[in-house]
């Protein structure tokens, strides 16, 4: 018989610190964004859009995490698997939620477990990169 160890789930303090961090990053490069954090079921556990950012900023944020969350790896390194010939080509429209293939969804591990994951939209996809990872990167 095999015993699992329980992870501590992201909660929502966890997410209003991500959402700061990675708002505070995209502040100082002089960005302005919107920040979403899923849980590991993919429920929104904290939002935050600039008032200066596109509408559009907010979808971008959260179909990244929801992207991130879905696959277990960042967006960035998944741009490549949905080119045509790809390993998930058709994955994208396949979903009943659309993914997206852009940099700037992390997926957020706890002991190595999927715990959640972190969208940013609104800079430059490599921008947002930055600013998602430095965020989950103070969880540590």
């Amino acid at each position: 018989m095999s015993t699992t160890t329980a992870v501590a789930p992201l909660t929502t303090q966890d997410a209003d610190a991500l959402v700061a961090a990675a708002s505070r990053a995209a502040e100082a490069a002089g960005v302005t964004v919107s920040v979403t954090v899923l849980d590991a079921g993919g429920h929104l556990l904290a939002f935050r859009r600039d008032d200066r950012a596109v509408l559009i900023s907010g979808e971008t944020s959260t179909r990244k995490a929801y992207t991130a969350l879905q696959l277990n790896a960042p967006t960035a390194d998944l741009v490549d698997a949905v080119q045509p010939g790809g390993l998930f080509h058709t994955l994208p429209t396949a979903l009943d939620r659309p993914l997206l293939f852009i940099a700037g969804g992390v997926p957020v591990h706890r002991d190595g477990r999927l715990i959640g994951a972190i969208g940013v939209g609104g800079g430059a996809p490599e921008q947002d990169h930055a600013f998602a990872t430095a965020a989950v990167e103070t969880l540590a």
